[in-house]
């Protein structure tokens, strides 16, 4: 084989596996990313429920309309 054919060859493997190690490394940053967005979201939904109950369980009263006595 020709030594130019033979010098990108190599050139040509060593980029691919540059690149395999990237789209790797990527996957797994992606795959931890999707994981913190699943557990916010969760927390996010928690918190809605918490706050749902929280005003359904709270009534006011006239006193909470009038303004402070400092008015």
């Amino acid at each position: 084989m020709d030594r130019n054919i033979e010098n990108r060859l190599v050139a040509l493997e060593s980029r691919l596996a540059h690149h395999e190690k990237m789209a790797d490394e990527l996957s797994d940053v992606l795959a931890s990313q999707q994981q913190t967005i699943d557990l916010l979201t969760s927390q996010v939904r928690q918190l809605r429920s918490r706050v749902r109950e929280l005003e359904t369980g709270y009534e006011r009263s006239p006193q909470d309309d009038r303004p402070p006595p400092h008015y």
